[in-house]
């Protein structure tokens, strides 16, 4: 069965406070590398059938206006099976 993954990220132009605080905790541990982290959601979606342009195309619906906030999310990629087939720039 194939499997649906959609990615929702904070807009870029909004503070990821889950972000921060986890930037702030890798360099306490000693990874101090990692200069800004940002947190998301990830969902997946296994499907009984075929995934057709239907199937993502209600996907992409539930992705917009249910899985994320449009005011302060944007859903970043939409994969199946692990090949993107809908993006957007975060």
């Amino acid at each position: 069965m194939p499997t649906i993954v959609v990615d929702v990220m904070p807009k870029a132009e909004l503070l990821d406070p889950q972000g921060k605080a986890t930037t702030g905790a890798l360099d306490r541990l000693g990874h101090g590398k990692f200069q800004n982290v940002r947190v998301g959601k990830r969902f997946e979606f296994t499907v009984d059938g075929e995934v057709t342009g239907d199937v993502l195309a209600e996907v992409r619906r539930v992705a917009d206006e249910i899985l994320s906030n449009a005011v302060i999310e944007d859903v970043v990629s939409i994969a199946v099976d692990g090949e993107t087939v809908g993006s957007e720039a975060a």
